[in-house]
């Protein structure tokens, strides 16, 4: 039996919060925020939201605006198929002239699946569905004591929370019950002590009923993360300009810019040796910074080590590289990368001795002196060595 929705839209009338997208009717804005918060806090998201609306306010500006100034602004929020995916619906939106208003419709757009196609036609356009994200599955697995792990669990719970629209005050408000829902899930029936006897409908839990309500969802043990390496090149000219390339359109990072590197591999560090042809292909010196930078993806941890060096002159970009001024490379660049800035600072904060300068090989060369050995995972101990924290993100 499932609880009364009304009880639960009269909770949401009292206590709802208070967000930036809140009473939105303009699915391009209720859009943009469903996908900034797919795996990113309401926290991190509420001052990203108002950032990009002012640099893309609808649609249309969006769908116009080069992929570059859409990466740059997406930079640090994680998962960077999101944005690539953004840019490819909000031109596919542009070419028909509006937005699909059903739930079919809004899937086929690219990048946009169950969750946010029913988020959008419910709240947007008065659809009577249910969007089932986290919070909902946390509320449905504890509503009905559903002790099947997920992620196989994961369409049961979505079909219990999508029999809620059977009642007639859901199909009435479809919008409110869908963030109702949202709202219950964040911020009572949360992950670890959920306050059930705040909750409006603690009568109707079997969960709490059962005293298992702090063990439900079950989860399956997550894999082990993996560990790649990579070895990068940080290159200023005269002018005090980052070299930047843009990485691939698919995989890692996909479109965005980055410091040039090496491919990131598994197994062990790369060594300067072997390093060192992967280098922009412009004459410099370069010298190995103490420290290791370390982020964590989804599905992997990350270890990168750096090289540096600065040119007198100001030449021409390479083929496939631009200049940058390094405040705005600050901006764009995605978290990862801007671990490589700040392990550079820190390397200069510690003052370590300078370590021997590298040249750079010519076009097909070799390096001009011979490379010093470099530990199995990159790892170097000691004050100057003790790299710096990870940080998760999401390609």
């Amino acid at each position: 039996m499932h609880p009364p929705a009304p009880e639960l839209l009269d909770w949401y009338d009292r206590h709802r919060r208070s967000l930036p997208w809140r009473g939105e009717r303009d699915p391009y804005r209720i859009w943009l925020s469903e996908v900034m918060l797919q795996q990113t806090t309401v926290a991190a998201v509420g001052p990203r939201y108002a950032r990009f609306l002012a640099r893309f306010p609808d649609v249309a500006a969006l769908a116009a605006a080069p992929w570059e100034a859409v990466a740059a602004e997406w930079a640090g929020l994680g998962y960077y198929a999101r944005a690539r995916n953004l840019h490819a619906a909000a031109r596919a939106v542009a070419a028909r002239g509006g937005f699909p208003d059903t739930e079919s419709g809004l899937r086929a757009l690219p990048g946009i699946g169950a969750y946010t196609s029913a988020a959008v036609a419910a709240i947007a356009f008065d659809r009577p569905t249910v969007p089932v994200d986290g919070n909902v599955e946390r509320v449905a697995a504890r509503l009905f004591d559903i002790r099947d792990p997920l992620p196989a669990a994961r369409s049961r719970l979505a079909s219990l929370a999508r029999a809620f629209m059977e009642q007639p005050a859901a199909r009435a408000r479809p919008g409110d019950f869908a963030q109702a829902l949202f709202d219950l899930g964040a911020t009572i029936c949360t992950p670890r002590r959920p306050a059930c006897a705040l909750c409006p409908w603690r009568g109707h839990c079997a969960a709490q009923a059962a005293g298992v309500q702090d063990s439900l969802p079950v989860k399956a043990p997550k894999p082990v993360r993996g560990l790649r390496q990579g070895m990068h090149f940080l290159l200023r000219d005269g002018g005090g300009r980052l070299l930047l390339r843009h990485r691939p359109p698919q995989g890692l990072l996909g479109g965005m810019p980055e410091i040039p590197g090496t491919p990131w591999r598994e197994g062990e560090a790369w060594s300067e040796a072997e390093a060192l042809p992967h280098a922009p292909p412009l004459a410099a010196e370069w010298r190995l910074l103490p420290g290791v930078a370390r982020h964590g993806f989804t599905h992997l941890e990350l270890e990168m080590r750096l090289l540096s060096a600065r040119l007198a002159a100001s030449p021409p970009a390479p083929e496939g590289f631009f200049w940058l001024a390094e405040e705005e490379a600050r901006r764009a660049l995605p978290s990862a990368m801007g671990r490589l800035l700040a392990l550079e600072s820190l390397a200069a904060a510690i003052t370590a001795p300078a370590s021997a300068p590298i040249a750079a090989p010519l076009a097909g060369g070799a390096p001009a002196v011979a490379p010093r050995a470099v530990p199995a995972r990159g790892r170097p101990r000691g004050a100057a060595g003790t790299g710096l924290p990870k940080r998760r993100t999401k390609s």
